[in-house]
Order: structure tokens, then C-alpha cells, then sequence
């Protein structure tokens, strides 16, 4: 019985393998673009930078709520992923790649391939721009290990979203703008999530108090990501 079943399995095999090499060559080549033209890159940066200093300069002395700070870093975060992550399809359209990519690629793993380069681009650039957060308004954090499982859960949040619908505005007009407008909506949950377990864990209230929100931003990246999944071939073949 094991022998009649041996085809079967090599054959969901060969499947899973293409999918996978489909999806990291979508990966791979974001990874290169990134790293020839650092065109994401630097606006996060810049971004990041610019709003960190101009926090910094304007509270000065003054003494701030953790509730406050908190809020602070994530709306930094927010936008910033937002206008970094924008043109991961409009790079497509304007280099005319998009109907090679239809051709050569399924949707699911032009998906799964934008969907990994975005975390992981996000997710570096969020642990430098909290870092430079935390020692530019001298906050100590105890718990640095919780911090970084919602700094990676909000990040998994933040690109599903972002990444289904920059797909879907990539040819239209003003695309910046529209992804900024659509995409705040839906990560007000995501927002206040994080922003409740970051003060938690500046106020060191331990793994207990935030253990529902974690369990609430798992819940929302999943939904999230699960729906793309499911539309994201039909936003992509129309």
C-alpha cells in the first residue's frame, strides 16, 4: 500500500518545491533590487530619522506617559512602514515586470515572496528605529524580549496589510496617498494592540498582563494574511 502512495507523495513533493523556488526568486530578486537601487530603504530611513529628531526636539525636557511614548514610536512605525512599503508593486508596474511575473509565477507566490521581503525589511528597520527611540528618550526596557515578540507581531500585522494593498493600488494614480488612506482603517486594531502591550512593557507588567493583546495580534495577522492569500489572485490577474 506505501508503494502505490510513492507517486503520489513525490509528485505533492516536486509541487511544494516549485512553489517554495517560485517564491524565493520572487524574494530574492526584491532583495536585489533593494540592495542596487536602497530605494525603500532610504525613505524609511530618512523618514524614521526625521520624525525621530523632530519628536526628540520637540518635547525636549519635558517628561512624558509611557502610555504616550508608546503611542509615539508605533504611529512613527505606522507611517513609516506605509510610505517605505508602497511601491512594492509600483516598482513592477513602471518596470513592466508585472506581466512576467503573471506568466512565469502563480499569485500565491508573488505573494508569499513580497510578503517575506517586507517583513524582514520591516522588521530590521523597526528594531533600529526602536532602538534609536528608546536611547534618544532615555527609556530602559527590562523585558527586551517581550518588546521584540510585539515589535514582530505588530511588523507581521503591518506588511500582510500592506503588501495586499499595495497589489491592489499599484496601477492607479497618487498611489502613495490612496495606500496611506486605505490601510490606516484597518490597522486601528493593530495599533491600539501594540501601543497596550508597549506601555505594559515599559511599565515591566510582565508576560501575564500582555499575553491576551500578543494572542489578539497573532488573531490579526493571520486574518489578515489568510485573507490576502485568498484574494490576492484575483487582485493580481485583474
Amino acid at each position: 500500500m506505501p508503494k502505490k502512495n510513492m507517486p503520489h507523495t513525490t509528485q505533492t513533493h516536486s509541487k511544494l518545491r516549485y512553489w517554495f523556488n517560485g517564491a524565493y526568486a520572487v524574494f530574492e530578486k526584491d532583495v536585489r533590487l533593494e540592495l542596487r537601487s536602497r530605494y525603500a530603504l532610504n525613505m524609511l530611513l530618512m523618514f524614521i530619522a526625521s520624525t525621530l529628531f523632530l519628536v526628540v526636539v520637540s518635547l525636549g525636557n519635558e517628561v512624558i506617559g509611557t502610555r504616550v511614548q508608546a503611542a509615539l514610536v508605533w504611529v512613527i512605525l505606522l507611517f513609516g512602514s506605509v510610505i517605505g512599503l508602497g511601491r512594492g508593486f509600483v516598482s513592477e508596474v513602471d518596470q513592466g515586470t508585472v506581466l512576467l511575473l503573471q506568466l512565469h509565477t502563480r499569485g500565491s507566490m508573488v505573494y508569499a515572496g513580497k510578503l517575506a521581503f517586507n517583513i524582514v525589511l520591516l522588521f530590521l528597520l523597526n528594531v533600529l528605529a526602536l532602538g534609536a527611540f528608546l536611547l534618544l528618550m532615555n527609556i530602559s526596557v527590562e523585558n527586551l524580549w517581550q518588546l521584540a515578540l510585539v515589535l514582530f507581531l505588530g511588523t507581521l500585522g503591518l506588511s500582510g496589510t500592506t503588501t495586499l494593498l499595495a497589489a491592489m493600488i499599484a496601477r492607479t494614480r497618487n498611489s502613495g496617498p490612496l495606500l496611506a488612506v486605505l490601510a490606516f482603517p484597518l490597522l486601528i486594531p493593530l495599533l491600539m494592540s501594540v501601543v497596550a502591550a508597549t506601555n505594559t512593557i515599559l511599565l515591566n507588567g510582565g508576560w501575564e498582563r500582555i499575553q491576551e493583546t500578543c494572542v489578539t495580534l497573532v488573531a490579526f495577522a493571520g486574518s489578515v494574511i489568510s485573507a490576502s492569500v485568498l484574494l490576492f489572485d484575483y487582485v493580481w490577474r485583474e
